[in-house]
């Protein structure tokens, strides 16, 4: 009879990650900011820098984003923050609503929206969109933690 002899396999570790459904209403945009202050707080960010204050405003907008625009009556949105590596944020707001992919749009000095998807432009080192089966849609941003 052989003896079996078990060898260790090497898994590299999973990075550190929240999700959390949320309402899509103005109170879930909100909520998502809050979680992801308190998120990055835990993972050792102090809560004042400006890292963490553009990673709220990348949320703030992708959030209100899926709220007005990524709608469907009766779904949540998903908010995904994952530390890629100890200097890289994702963020992922995942909606229900396939259709309509995000663009930066062209707007006027005077217009009082449509320049969010230019504020997550700015702030990231690179963003883009992913379909979120079965109809959806996911907006994500990676976003430098120095």
């Amino acid at each position: 009879m052989k003896s079996q002899i078990s060898t260790p396999r090497f898994t590299a570790p999973t990075p550190p990650r929240f999700t959390q459904l949320l309402s899509a209403t103005p109170r879930g945009a909100r909520l998502a900011r809050l979680l992801t202050a308190h998120q990055l707080v835990e993972w050792g960010r102090p809560a004042s820098s400006t890292p963490v204050e553009s990673a709220l405003l990348v949320v703030a907008e992708l959030a209100a984003n899926a709220v007005t625009h990524g709608r469907v009556r009766g779904r949540c949105f998903r908010l995904s923050l994952t530390l890629d590596t100890p200097r890289t944020l994702r963020v992922e707001v995942a909606d229900p609503r396939g259709d309509r992919p995000p663009r930066p749009r062209d707007t006027a000095p005077t217009a009082e929206s449509g320049r969010g998807l230019l504020l997550v432009d700015t702030l990231a080192t690179r963003w883009g969109t992913a379909p979120y089966p079965p109809s959806g849609k996911t907006v994500w941003a990676c976003l430098p933690l120095p």
